[in-house]
């Protein structure tokens, strides 16, 4: 309330002083050379300069300059401030390029080991069919020797009953079923020995 009172005091001084050197020049009368010296006027010009200089120094420099003081300050902040952001900005930038990198090479490595894990799958599969595909043939075989040892007994077996059945024709005899098979398999041993030893 005290600086608003000043200055509508120092206002009103001032219009004074400004006018007095105007008061003076219609006293005197007649027109008013400025370009003539008078030193009536040279003094109230000196004194009203050196009184607004004494007012505006007291009263509106200080204000004046605080505020532009503040604004420098400011606009220092503010600069400050953009500065710090802009380098908040680079970090944060940096951050995510490296995350992006980090990201883009986690998904190469996903990649790789999808592909190392499907190759994995499928050798394993390829050996199991391998396996199962050998496993299938030696059963087969098996099968094969089986009906092959099954077949060769069947035509054993055969070989002696007509063995039997034309040495009986020959002999004229009959001997028994037992008997006859014994001798017959044993004939047919000594066979099998002899040609295994050729």
């Amino acid at each position: 309330m005290r600086a608003p009172v000043a200055r509508l005091g120092a206002s009103l001084t001032l219009l004074l002083l400004t006018a007095a050197p105007a008061f003076a020049s219609e006293a005197e009368g007649g027109p008013v050379n400025l370009l003539e010296p008078k030193a009536g006027l040279m003094f109230w010009t000196l004194v009203i300069f050196a009184g607004l200089l004494f007012i505006l120094s007291r009263y509106a420099f200080k204000p004046l300059f605080a505020a532009v003081e503040a604004r420098e300050q400011a606009l220092e902040a503010a600069i400050a401030g953009a500065q710090a952001d802009r380098a908040a900005a680079a970090d944060a930038l940096a951050q995510v390029k490296a995350q992006l990198e980090s990201a883009r090479t986690e998904a190469q490595a996903i990649v790789a080991d999808s592909r190392a894990t499907a190759e994995k799958v499928r050798n394993d599969l390829l050996a199991q069919a391998k396996q199962q595909q050998e496993e299938m043939i030696e059963s087969a075989r098996r099968v094969i020797d089986g009906e092959r040892a099954a077949a060769v007994a069947a035509l054993r077996r055969e070989a002696v009953d007509l063995a039997i059945a034309g040495a009986s024709r020959v002999i004229g005899q009959n001997l028994d079923a037992e008997g006859n098979r014994r001798i017959v398999e044993s004939f047919l041993a000594s066979l099998d020995g002899a040609a295994g030893a050729r």
